[in-house]
């Protein structure tokens, strides 16, 4: 390759390297680089070829135009400036860096010493220098092609928030074992698009895949260690790559990786499915001041990075994972809003889940709604269009901040997770605190303008129990983490109802049965967006480990061969009646008086058909109870509102329970035990145990 003899001046804009105008423009920033040099390689990312200083702007911004280049060009970045960790700074030009804005990335990386800027087992730490060049072993950044708009950027459906049900997914898990997928696309993108798993998605009901992380990410040197991965992802270092190891197609080259990423949104949007990503902008691999120089800490430590006020030497780690983002900063934000731009223009997705998302909103320490990156989001013209969900908490101070994000954000409402959970399973929830989740937790998000479906309702996610799990294990079985149990949540609500796993006893697995039932039918008709789990529609378990972080085996994939049919026909039931009833994919917060024309109102009935009063809500030794929503007509329309009055009854007891039901002819639309007959005689109603039932009324 012959290349120019100098750089041109490039343009400040945009950040990373772009092929134009018969070459490749590269433009980066630091607030305290001395120098930055470009540093281009061959093909194979063997031998450095040429180096080049970058131009140094206004504002931080280092720049250059290399022409007579495109894409493929493959290069990393060196950068001069002070080694002092004391003042935050640790600059090392002997390290190759990576691109933060690389949209290609080559190379394998492995943990060898040369990637730390100090060296390891000086005397000094981290305030040695490390003088080694790692540059055969770092990875690189390739130029892309020049970015175009992607075909699921044109045909995305637009599912209206009231009727979305989002379904939790992790690529590799859900179709690597999935029938009627072709062995060569198992656990891949392609995959994902395939008829055989769009199929299950239509058929089962959902609207909007949540994927666990896809950006390229590494695994930490412990797991490395063991011969475990980072299987669920959290752990990005390629911000705008698809992750390689997804892919159908030849995983070494990021182009095709791209491609068929892109086919897989176009392909699910055809489908009439969301995309919606799990992201992770709040640490990178690069962990704590013992951690390796790869990127963002060779080129700005101090900017890139949170740094301990009384020791600008330590990272602050309010991650759990070394270090944080420090998205405060003004480029930093850039940065993010840059990827996010970047997901949604050139890779077609709808959306994003925001892993420990209160390090978006934090400024100096504290949380706060309206942080400069919360209103630089806001005002994004192409970010507009995007989902926005939270996972509203993180490890810093005053980190739970569930019911505090803006108004346009969905929040993870773990509240509602737990509240039912310990409500099915009697354990201690009084129904006060159950009605108030099943109805959008007010208590959290009603108020500004925020509507219901901000609370993202689950019973289960990748970070805990499945459903099936929590059902047969009173305590966790983590031991294939190599971390002697000791990971994963300790007092994570959960039964096993007298045998810890599988039971031979046909009565302990018909309560189980019965009570995953009612779980399902409660988190699908309850007020606000639902969220399930992928596999807790069959029943599929991790044999008791709460935290499969690591297990990309049999333990973490979805174990089809099991699945249980009847209870997939059950949650398409369910289902189909939240479709066909506006009651229970309802927008706006219910009223507690008779509705006006167009809204609904709920009702909350003892047992005995009484109005629920102050000493039923306080009565903890009686749990079952039913909600009534009665809805009055619009002038003028037809009949798409659905029933005027549905009452849904729950009895988790573990006996029949009488209820006195109001005037007018009922019949039943839900019953989770199936024992019910379908005109309910005018008399109490026996619920049966350990189960929800939804009646459609008419008036008397």
């Amino acid at each position: 390759m012959k290349l120019p003899e100098r750089l041109h001046e490039g343009r400040a804009e945009p950040f990373g390297a772009l092929a134009r105008d018969g070459g490749v423009n590269f433009a980066l920033f630091s607030d305290h680089a001395e120098k930055i040099e470009l540093c281009v390689f061959d093909a194979g990312g063997a031998r450095e070829l040429k180096r080049y200083a970058l131009h140094a702007g206004a504002d931080g911004v280092f720049h250059g135009f290399l022409d007579s280049v495109g894409p493929g060009l493959v290069y990393g970045l060196r950068a001069h400036g002070p080694y002092a960790p004391e003042r935050g700074h640790r600059f090392n030009p002997h390290k190759l860096l990576l691109d933060p804005w690389a949209r290609e990335i080559v190379g394998r990386f492995g943990w060898q010493a040369e990637h730390h800027g100090y060296e390891l087992g000086h005397p000094d730490g981290t305030r040695s220098l490390d003088a080694r060049d790692n540059a055969l072993t770092a990875l690189k950044a390739r130029v892309a092609p020049p970015p175009a708009a992607a075909p699921g950027w044109h045909n995305a459906p637009r599912i209206p928030l009231r009727e979305q049900v989002l379904y939790e997914l992790h690529v590799k898990g859900f179709g690597k074992t999935l029938p009627g997928l072709p062995a060569a696309l198992a656990g891949t993108y392609a995959g994902l698009a395939h008829p055989a798993a769009i199929a299950h998605f239509k058929a089962l009901g959902v609207t909007t895949l949540e994927l666990l992380p896809v950006h390229y990410h590494l695994d930490e040197p412990g797991l490395v260690d063991q011969g475990l991965v980072n299987y669920w992802g959290y752990n990005t270092l390629g911000f705008f790559c698809p992750d390689p190891r997804y892919a159908a197609g030849d995983r070494n080259d990021p182009t095709a990786v791209a491609e068929e990423f892109r086919a897989m949104v176009a392909a699910l949007h055809a489908a009439g499915l969301e995309v919606v990503l799990d992201v992770v902008y709040n640490h990178t691999p690069e962990g704590g001041e013992q951690g390796p120089t790869i990127s963002m800490r060779g080129l700005d430590n101090a900017v890139w990075y949170r740094l301990a006020h009384d020791d600008r030497s330590r990272s602050e780690n309010w991650t759990g994972c070394g270090n944080t983002l420090n998205v405060a900063h003004p480029r930093v934000a850039q940065f993010v809003l840059d990827s996010l731009r970047y997901w949604v223009q050139e890779m077609g997705v709808d959306g994003f889940r925001f892993d420990l998302a209160p390090v978006l909103g934090r400024t100096h320490q504290h949380f706060h709604a309206n942080a400069p990156f919360f209103t630089a989001l806001a005002q994004d013209p192409v970010l507009a269009r995007a989902q926005l969900i939270a996972e509203p908490w993180d490890t810093g101070p005053e980190g739970y901040q569930l019911g505090r994000f803006p108004g346009r954000w969905l929040e993870w409402n773990d509240k509602f997770r737990d509240t039912v959970r310990r409500y099915w399973l009697h354990q201690g929830v009084s129904r006060g605190e159950f009605a108030r989740r099943f109805t959008a937790s007010n208590d959290l998000f009603h108020h500004g303008r925020r509507a219901p479906l901000a609370s993202v309702n689950f019973i289960a996610a990748h970070d805990g129990f499945t459903l099936a799990d929590f059902t047969s294990f009173s305590r966790k079985h983590n031991q294939a983490n190599g971390e002697d149990n000791r990971d994963g949540r300790h007092d994570e609500p959960a039964a096993n109802f007298g045998v810890e796993g599988p039971s031979p006893d046909p009565i302990i697995e018909a309560t189980r049965g019965r009570l995953r039932l009612a779980l399902l039918a409660t988190l699908l008709l309850a007020q606000g967006t639902p969220m399930l789990l992928a596999g807790d529609e069959f029943g599929n378990s991790q044999q008791g480990n709460n935290n499969a972080y690591n297990q990309d085996n049999p333990i973490g994939w979805l174990d089809w061969a099991h699945a249980d049919p009847a209870l997939i026909a059950f949650v398409q039931r369910v289902l189909a009646l939240r479709r066909a009833e506006p009651a229970l994919h309802h927008e706006r917060w219910f009223q507690h008086v008779p509705a006006q024309p167009g809204e609904r109102s709920v009702v909350w009935l003892a047992p005995s058909g009484h109005d629920m009063q102050v000493h039923d809500w306080h009565d903890g030794g009686q749990h079952a109870f039913a909600c009534r929503i009665d809805a009055s007509p619009r002038p003028h329309e037809g009949n798409g509102e659905g029933c005027r009055h549905l009452l849904i009854a729950f009895n988790p007891e573990p006996a029949p329970t009488a209820f006195t039901l109001p005037p007018g002819d009922w019949h039943v639309a839900l019953d989770s035990s199936g024992a019910l007959p379908a005109l309910v005689p005018h008399k109490p109603l026996a619920v049966p145990a350990h189960s929800l039932v939804v009646l459609r009324g008419s008036d008397p």
